[in-house]
């Protein structure tokens, strides 16, 4: 049997050793693979912080820049309603298999300056795909300008529709149970009275939290939704997304058969590279994170390296 005074010795000298400043040291050094000591300069793993101009306003943003000379292909992750679950997990993932990843927070959300709307996120996007576009962007990150694929969570798959739809050069786009809000607005609209509709969408979007967003209310922001329904919903965009690569994650939260139904109309106009996958989760993913990041990692390795 181990002596009690000797066990409580080893137990003291483990602690004064864990906290003493040459353990401290050399941990970090223990963390460096031998390929990335080896790195050029220039050419490791970075992440870059930015700010994103879009219509007068400077939007907060960062990018996970993928080590390498690259020029590497970009992702920007386009977060939800407000925005808690951002997926930067994600986002390292896509990192280490060598996507540059741009992450951002809209006008009036998060911190950044502006007043939020579902218009100011929609031309927001437009603007980060702009941002990565300028030469001098591009070189920095090490990315390739045309090579960006969008990847949108909840309402930020919402976005993602809105820009790939609106700019022919994005050739492949994720969402991850996308919320089409404008929609859903319309169905809202064909069966209830207009201010029933207005008011059952705004409790919702209210239902969601609206701390983290400036310059709007739930019912602003449902009568924007009202006011663009036709326009914004998923089915009014199939036509400009037919030949597009996409990739539709659905969960058991609710949204899954709208998507599953935009996913069908694709395939419907002609569209055959539509990847659907289902995950038996919450909204969030919360228990299906390393699953979800699998999904969006084998889908990423199936587009084309080049034009």
């Amino acid at each position: 049997m181990n002596n009690p005074n000797h066990v409580l010795l080893a137990v003291c000298l483990a602690a004064c050793l864990a906290c003493s400043p040459s353990h401290a040291q050399a941990a970090p050094k223990q963390a460096t693979t031998a390929a990335e000591s080896r790195a050029p300069a220039g050419t490791r793993a970075a992440m870059e912080t930015m700010q994103v101009p879009s219509h007068g306003a400077l939007m907060n943003a960062l990018v996970y820049v993928a080590a390498g000379a690259g020029p590497h292909p970009a992702v920007i992750l386009l977060h939800g309603f407000p925005g808690n679950e951002r997926n930067l997990d994600l986002a390292q993932d896509m990192r280490r298999a060598g996507w540059d990843v741009l992450y951002f927070n809209y006008r009036g959300s998060w911190g950044t300056p502006g007043e939020f709307s579902f218009s100011h996120g929609i031309e927001d996007t437009a603007a980060a795909l702009a941002y990565l576009r300028q030469p001098d962007v591009a070189r920095k990150l090490r990315l390739d300008p045309a090579r960006i694929v969008l990847i949108g969570h909840s309402m930020g798959g919402f976005m993602a529709v809105q820009a790939a739809a609106a700019d022919p050069a994005i050739e492949a786009f994720a969402t991850i149970s996308a919320a089409d809000m404008a929609g859903r607005m319309q169905q809202m609209l064909g069966s209830d009275q207009k201010p029933d509709a207005l008011h059952r969408m705004s409790a919702g979007l209210a239902n969601e939290g609206m701390a983290p967003l400036s310059g709007c209310t739930p019912d602003g922001l449902a009568r924007e939704l009202a006011d663009h329904a036709a326009r914004w919903a998923f089915q009014s965009k199939v036509h400009a997304l037919e030949s597009r690569t996409a990739l539709i994650v659905t969960s058991d939260d609710g949204l899954a058969q709208a998507n599953v139904s935009f996913a069908a109309a694709l395939r419907h106009a002609g569209d055959t590279r539509v990847t659907a996958v289902h995950l038996p989760t919450d909204h969030a993913y919360s228990d299906q994170r390393i699953e979800l990041s699998r999904a969006v990692l084998q889908w990423l390795a199936t587009l084309p390296e080049q034009r």
